[in-house]
């Protein structure tokens, strides 16, 4: 059967979002399929996003065509809606006002969606004075029980853990040790019977104290490890209540998840073909859920502040990951650009995946190194399917924060050892501890600095504590044997700190030696530039290195006296500053001269704009976040080195990081158009940096 008619749209705000979702919620309830026509587009009557890009105001008419055996009772329905405004007429005028958030992309790509809020809100605590002894056993008891069931919750996540993120259980195992951290468990242990208050109110000061600890880490990633200790916390305190959070297991339709905030045990839950997309209020790009999402491949935008708030369930949406924007019920006009930009977006991310395994060589033939940077073992294999020809830099900071004690050397060397087999043959640039004694998560004691940043942190730190440094190198020595490593130092700024940690590690190389144990004799030993006093002197450390690895996150904010993370200040970080530029170069043409290696670390390594910067200033060798390495290998491939060396000289003498920036992006926009003219990435206009 088939019916056609001529539907008058009536309701004084055309076919919105929640007009056209009406439409498709008739759509499933009869066996017929709907088609809508007007001027001369035709869209499919189940699809939400379809039916708005037709963009029909009040007054409009629409062409309704419907096959199928239940053609003529699905017309009266959907007539029905027509005539009847959509139900609006008598509840006053309804706009879906489009509003616009941004906040910071964690997983990149562009989805049109609709929302679903998932309760994330904080648990409600009411405090009490506990009377007497029974009282206060009782509540110990009950503490106990909620922690045990919380343990008991996490290991269930983590034996159901989908394939995409089974290389980040870990993640769980922490969740279960923070459970029992000290900090948490005796501590509201401790309050419950000192200060005989109930469990919940205990737990709850537990936590804020463990909050005024994590203030004092600057270390954004190490930082956002607080976020693991609110997750955990608001596990057992749930279960102290007896209130059950949503889960996402349950969602059975595609959506966009809107949260306060997502753990790690809420990403191991997500199934991507009903979870489209995730938008939540706080976090970081460094957060365990953020760095667990990536592996879904489903855009990620967090930090939003108010999206809770402003968002309503079931509006309509569209995320770009790739910017940190979030349209909320844009109109007809937005969602038809958005879609174009989508299908851009995911052909030239198609055409990016296919080169991710193919040598980052330039079209005038020169080999260009694309490595990633990682902060634990579970990223290695991502690096590597990402394309990554090797890790430019491990971090080796996440065993020292996880638990109360100290890693010992056994522990160690099993994580050394296999991140050198799952990468090898090729490199793995291993960092030695780079850390302030304050954040150390163990019982040595460590006095308050005012300024962590410029105290005791990093080689100074190691240099310091020698027997910590010493159990480090042996397990870095003794894994050598299995891959191919390369040893750093970080934060060295002169030739004295550097001739002294070899010494310390020569030691160590005589201490196996005695004991009989294998190493790699020949393992290079480099240095992380990331002190202006070391690019001064970078022509002395040459002589003295294997490699040079130009660390620019740190060496940019010690140059220009900037802490990025200072809202007041965060402007004036500026890459592009000629006083950078000229140490980067400074640093390279001393490793040339002595016939070393030298490479760049810093995340803007992973910037196409950078990028043709770094290459100018003769670079060949680049680390960077793992989501960057398709498409800084794709770029490379499509630019002529030759020509971008010509085309950017000059770059030096230019005065300001406006002038050198606008300079870059006129040359882009030429050398790369697909990428900077077309906008795809959604990057920055001149000035911007």
């Amino acid at each position: 059967m088939k019916e056609i008619r001529s539907l008058k749209v009536v309701n004084e705000f055309g076919v919105h979002a929640r007009a056209a979702g009406q439409i498709v919620g008739l759509a499933g309830k009869y066996k017929a399929r709907l088609f809508l026509a007007k001027d001369g587009r035709k869209v499919d009557g189940s699809s939400i996003l379809s039916i708005l890009t037709l963009a029909c105001p009040k007054g409009g008419e629409i062409e309704a065509r419907i096959i199928g055996e239940d053609a003529r009772e699905f017309m009266d329905e959907v007539e029905g809606l027509f005539k009847n405004g959509f139900g609006e007429a008598g509840r006053g005028q309804y706009r879906p006002k489009k509003k616009l958030m941004k906040g910071v992309p964690v997983s990149p790509g562009i989805i049109l969606g609709k929302a679903h809020h998932l309760d994330r809100s904080k648990t409600k605590v009411f405090p009490k004075k506990l009377i007497n002894r029974r009282e206060i056993d009782r509540e110990i008891d009950r503490f106990r029980q909620a922690v045990d069931m919380a343990k008991e919750q996490i290991q269930k996540f983590k034996s159901n853990i989908p394939e995409q993120v089974k290389g980040y259980a870990f993640v769980l195992d922490t969740h279960s040790m923070i459970v029992d951290d000290s900090l948490l468990f005796d501590s509201t242990l401790k309050r419950i019977r000192k200060e005989k208050i109930n469990a919940e109110w205990a737990l709850e000061k537990s936590v804020k104290n463990i909050h005024r600890l994590f203030k004092k880490v600057e270390d954004e990633y190490i930082g956002r490890r607080i976020d693991d200790v609110d997750s955990v916390s608001e596990r057992v305190l749930r279960n102290l209540v007896g209130v059950e959070e949503d889960s996402l297991a349950g969602i059975r339709e595609e959506v966009i998840v809107v949260a306060h905030s997502l753990s790690p045990c809420d990403i191991v839950e997500i199934n991507v073909s009903d979870v489209i997309g995730v938008l939540t209020d706080v976090g970081g790009q460094t957060s365990h859920m953020a760095i667990m999402s990536q592996a879904l491949e489903i855009p990620v935008v967090v930090a939003l502040e108010r999206a809770t708030d402003m968002i309503l369930d079931g509006d309509l949406l569209i995320v770009d990951g790739n910017t940190g924007d979030v349209i909320i019920n844009p109109d007809a006009d937005t969602i038809i650009s958005y879609e174009d930009k989508k299908k851009r977006y995911n052909s030239y991310k198609s055409a990016v995946d296919r080169v991710r395994h193919l040598p980052a060589e330039t079209s005038d033939g020169y080999k260009i190194t694309v490595r990633a940077n990682i902060e634990f073992l579970a990223e290695a294999k991502a690096a590597i399917d990402h394309g990554a020809e090797g890790i430019g830099l491990y971090r080796t900071e996440y065993l020292y924060m996880i638990q109360r004690d100290l890693p010992d050397e056994q522990a160690l060397f099993d994580d050394y050892r296999q991140i050198a087999t799952m990468v090898a043959p090729n490199p793995v640039t291993i960092r030695t501890l780079d850390i302030a004694s304050d954040r150390m998560a163990s019982d040595m004691e460590a006095s308050k600095e005012d300024n962590p940043a410029l105290g005791l942190r990093s080689i100074r730190f190691c240099l310091n504590e020698r027997k910590i440094f010493r159990t480090q190198l042996r397990a870095i020595l003794r894994a050598s044997v299995y891959g191919n490593f390369r040893l750093m130092f970080p934060m060295i700024s002169g030739l004295g700190q550097f001739l002294e940690a070899k010494r310390i590690l020569e030691g160590v190389m005589r201490c196996l030696d005695r004991d009989g144990i294998e190493y790699d004799r020949e393992i290079p030993i480099g240095i992380l530039i990331e002190i202006p006093s070391a690019t001064s002197i970078a022509d002395i450390l040459a002589k003295h290195a294997d490699f040079f690895s130009i660390g620019t996150n740190d060496l940019i904010q010690y140059a220009l006296a900037i802490d990025r993370d200072n809202e007041h200040v965060a402007h004036l970080y500026e890459p592009f500053h000629p006083a950078v530029l000229r140490m980067i170069h400074q640093v390279v043409e001393a490793g040339n001269k002595e016939g070393i290696d030298v490479s760049l670390c810093g995340e803007i390594a992973g910037d196409p704009l950078s990028i043709l910067v770094l290459l100018s200033l003769g670079l060949k060798e680049f680390s960077m976040n793992i989501g960057s390495v398709p498409l800084i290998k794709k770029m490379i491939r499509m630019l002529p080195l030759g020509e971008v060396r010509d085309g950017l000289k000059g770059i030096l003498h230019l005065p300001t990081s406006k002038k050198i920036e606008g300079f870059v992006l006129k040359r882009a926009k030429s050398l790369v158009p697909d990428i900077f003219e077309e906008d795809v990435f959604g990057y920055r206009d001149a000035g911007t940096a």
